[in-house]
């Protein structure tokens, strides 16, 4: 017989929808602000990490503004996620990736959990502008978990939310931190993306739309 899991925690950005395309933009026009010109290559750097690393990374490519008091750093962060939240009001069901729509509804025919375990703290919004929020089961509050990806809290917090074994468990992300956190915590890791960054996962395909249910279960159950 098949082995089943129990739990799916999918990440929010680059797998579910493209906000990452937001959060770009919202920290290009914060760091112009600040004298910082940032790039796409540079942006790739920030995927997958807090608010405050984010920042603290760009805040690195001019010397001199990391001297900075905390509170300074705090309002500058806010500052970013008011531009964030202004662009996300854009979002609409016609944002869902392809392929995450047909997956979530073939996990919950199965009766498999889902949980979202996102770093942003606008997690909840977003999926609800998507019109996804009845899928999920559980979502990771971003503002509880102490430390970040690649830390592995992210994904236990929702496994130990179910009570289910981290080996019954498989996370779906696209980026190194991400899959890095899954692989950590000792559950089954889907990456989406190129092998260049995410050669760690368990099981890899190139975007959202080869995502296929009956392959993703039989590479679980092999491992």
């Amino acid at each position: 017989m098949t082995k089943y899991p129990k739990l799916f925690i999918f990440d929010l950005d680059g797998v579910i929808t493209d906000t990452a395309e937001y959060h770009y933009l919202a920290w290009k026009q914060l760091a112009q602000s600040l004298g910082v010109t940032i790039d796409r290559q540079f942006n790739e750097k920030l995927k997958g990490i807090s608010r405050m690393d984010s920042l603290e990374k760009i805040l690195a490519l001019k010397p001199e503004l990391l001297t900075m008091s905390m509170e300074e750093k705090q309002q500058l962060a806010t500052q970013k996620n008011e531009y964030y939240k202004t662009l996300i009001n854009q979002i609409t069901p016609k944002d869902i990736l392809p392929g995450i729509e047909k997956l979530l509804k073939e996990i919950q025919e199965n009766k498999i959990k889902i949980a979202l375990g996102s770093a942003s703290k606008n997690a909840p919004v977003v999926i609800n502008r998507l019109g996804l929020t009845n899928y999920f089961d559980y979502m990771v509050d971003a503002a509880k978990v102490k430390r970040g990806k690649p830390d592995p809290e992210t994904f236990t917090v929702a496994a130990d939310y179910f009570g289910f074994a981290y080996a019954d468990c498989i996370g779906v992300e696209d980026s190194a931190a991400g899959i890095e956190a899954i692989n950590r915590a000792g559950m089954f890791s889907v990456g989406i993306g190129d092998s260049e960054h995410l050669h760690e996962a368990d099981y890899l395909v190139s975007d959202t739309s080869q995502l296929n249910m009956d392959k993703i279960i039989e590479k679980f159950a092999s491992k």
